[in-house]
């Protein structure tokens, strides 16, 4: 199957989403509704929310590493403000802020 086109840049705003999803998912749930940046495209890559139940060879999808700054995830976070999270989410998580 050919690979999904990227659909977002580097440097962009998005929105994690909450697909509300159960089971096997790798997004968790204190990082759904949250905005970061995108810092990096990793590629292109079977969903791993499918392969956890043996579906196979499906299409390609594109992940990012989105950065996040700490205070956006705990509105109490007392660190320093610069501190940020980096974690990787697979495009149909994302949409644009």
């Amino acid at each position: 199957m050919s690979p999904e086109v990227s659909r977002f840049q580097l440097g962009e705003r998005v929105r994690i989403l909450d697909l509300g999803k159960p089971g096997h998912v790798r997004t968790p749930l204190y990082i759904r509704n949250k905005i970061g940046v995108i810092d990096h495209v990793c590629g292109d890559f079977e969903s791993p929310e499918e392969r956890a139940y043996g579906r196979l060879n499906g299409p390609r999808i594109p992940l990012y590493r989105v950065r996040i700054m700490q205070h956006e995830i705990w509105p109490d976070y007392a660190g320093p403000k610069q501190d940020s999270l980096v974690i990787e989410i697979y495009s149909h998580w994302l949409q644009r802020a």
